[in-house]
């Protein structure tokens, strides 16, 4: 397997090169080669823009009667991407480019446009100063005034230069950190007075919370009942409630107090004692006299300011039964 790699070959002792037949080429044979675009082009049929550096399988010939210090021109012809027309161009030995011949025309070429104008007004200048030796004065005249001006300029750079290298940057820099160092420990001495301040408030907002809910409140004098007697607080009705509703109120409905019927309900009446003979016992004090009235008041049942229709009915059938027992 090694010797397909080997480049020498083997030749016959009877080997005769003269006997080898010579083809026949023509001289503008062509060849086809792979290369890129060399520069931008916009195709003339269809108007297809071909970017400089995209690939073509091209034919590329030898120009006939034309060469450079001896040096041979080449042309090539590749086929548009769209369209497939066929764009030729050729080799520029002399201005070291190409030269765009026929199928396309050649965008962005403004470097080199400017470079042919500059070579035709320095060769107008020469042509002209050939025959006219006052525009030599002339030209010499602007030339020197050109360069003084150059010259200035070089020399207010330099002073600009020279005052820029008296100022010492690291002292600048150093000031710089210095008064952003500053700056920084104004900053956090300002914080921290307020994060300070915010606690201090904080504090004195958990004090005051904490004082009035330890303190009790008193009951102003003026609420504080004062009873004469013990027996008194019997005398007092209950605090008015709103009553829960029974099942049958909730369907029928309560009495109210001052309702129609209210009126048809009587109370029962104390009965009052009945005078006793004192059989000659003259200046005997009756049994009632004695009593204190507290014991009075006492015995006396408990008068509800709103009591209900049902027990005042309760109470009239009890006077019904203890008139007729009687």
């Amino acid at each position: 397997m090694s010797e397909r790699k080997v480049l020498n070959k083997y030749y016959p002792p009877d080997f005769d090169p003269s006997k080898i037949p010579k083809l026949k080429l023509p001289k503008d044979r062509q060849y086809v080669v792979r290369l890129m675009a060399p520069f931008n082009m916009r195709c003339k049929t269809c108007g297809e823009y071909i970017y400089k550096g995209k690939k073509f399988n091209a034919r590329k010939e030898t120009v006939q009667n034309e060469l450079y210090l001896g040096l041979p021109i080449f042309r090539f012809y590749i086929k548009c991407t769209r369209c497939l027309a066929e764009i030729t161009f050729k080799t520029d030995p002399e201005n070291t480019d190409y030269t765009m011949e026929h199928g396309a025309t050649r965008n962005f070429q403004a470097e080199k446009l400017l470079e042919e104008e500059e070579k035709r007004v320095q060769k107008e200048r020469e042509d002209e100063e050939l025959n006219n030796p006052m525009k030599v004065l002339e030209n010499r005249t602007k030339d020197s005034k050109l360069e003084m001006e150059v010259l200035e300029n070089l020399q207010e750079l330099k002073e600009l230069n020279q005052r820029q290298a008296n100022v010492d940057f690291e002292a600048m820099l150093q000031q710089y950190r210095v008064s952003e160092e500053e700056k920084r420990q104004r900053e956090q001495e300002e914080d921290q007075r307020e994060m300070e301040a915010m606690m201090e408030q904080s504090r004195k907002r958990r004090l005051i919370e904490d004082s009035d809910s330890d303190e009790e409140p008193i009951p102003a004098p003026s609420q504080l009942l004062i009873r004469a007697n013990p027996t008194a607080i019997l005398e007092e009705g209950p605090p008015l409630k709103r009553q829960k509703l029974e099942s049958w109120e909730r369907s029928v409905g309560a009495f109210a107090s001052k309702s129609k019927l209210a009126g048809l309900v009587v109370a029962k009446k104390p009965v009052a004692p009945k005078p006793s003979s004192n059989n000659g016992h003259v200046g005997s004090p009756s049994p009632n006299t004695d009593i204190p009235k507290s014991l009075k008041e006492a015995d006396e049942p408990l008068r509800l300011p709103s009591s209900s229709s049902l027990s005042q009915l309760g109470a009239y059938s009890d006077s019904e039964d203890s008139s007729n027992s009687g």
